[in-house]
């Protein structure tokens, strides 16, 4: 199994303990970790990710904010076992934990759509289809859905055809079960790649879907409730 990449853990506690001189962080595990930084990542985990050219996106983006304390702890053991399914049902997708949510891409070989269009292709279906039953087990989660290009053809002609590509993305999982509410789109066209342009292959890697998966209010205050 592909290791999932948590990021700025390390960074995260290093800035942690500056900040509390705090020696017990140092021997937690992650979900104390979790509880024991909260306050602290949620003051600089926006800097981190905007320091990332991979991860400075904004799926990255959206998950910036940080609850905290022993409820973003909670939330936080949630996420990593969300993302080690994710993970299991779809191998080569790419699955970041960060903060207290997940970043997911879907690089072309996993949501293919066809050539200038945002009609998707039947093996970015069956892709999604194993994605469903994770989100299903997981419904107290809100999921952005972000669409980007490369950089070839108009950048105005992009954006709208990211926007049409991640609607797609969004309408499919719906139409799987998925409850509409959770969802949000938005194209970002050629912005923010996360490979050079400059060769085939980096295309490929930016003609990408990013998922931002974040706790929605009732997880929030279930995790309040547990404390």
């Amino acid at each position: 199994m592909k290791k999932i990449t948590i990021l700025g853990l390390s960074s995260l506690l290093v800035l942690s303990f500056l900040f509390t001189g705090c020696d017990s962080v140092k021997n937690a595990n992650n979900t104390q970790k979790g509880a024991g930084i909260g306050a602290v990542a949620g003051g600089v985990l926006g800097a981190i990710i905007g320091n990332n050219t991979k991860l400075g996106t904004a799926a990255g983006a959206a998950i910036g904010a940080a609850v905290g304390g022993g409820t973003g702890a909670l939330i936080g053991n949630s996420m990593d076992k969300q993302a080690r399914e994710i993970d299991q049902a779809l191998p080569g997708a790419d699955v970041e934990r960060v903060g207290e949510g997940i970043r997911l891409v879907l690089n072309e070989n996993a949501v293919r759509f066809d050539v200038n269009k945002s009609t998707l292709t039947a093996q970015a279906k069956a892709n999604l289809d194993k994605l469903v039953p994770v989100f299903n087990s997981y419904a107290d989660t809100n999921i952005e859905i972000f669409g980007y290009t490369d950089n070839t053809g108009k950048p105005e002609y992009n954006l709208t055809l990211s926007q049409k590509r991640a609607e797609s993305v969004k309408m499919y999982l719906i139409s799987k079960g998925l409850v509409a509410s959770r969802f949000k789109t938005s194209g970002h066209g050629i912005a923010d790649p996360i490979a050079s342009n400059d060769t085939k292959e980096g295309q490929s890697q930016n003609r990408r879907v990013e998922f931002a998966i974040t706790a929605n209010e009732k997880m929030i205050e279930d995790a309040k409730s547990k404390q």
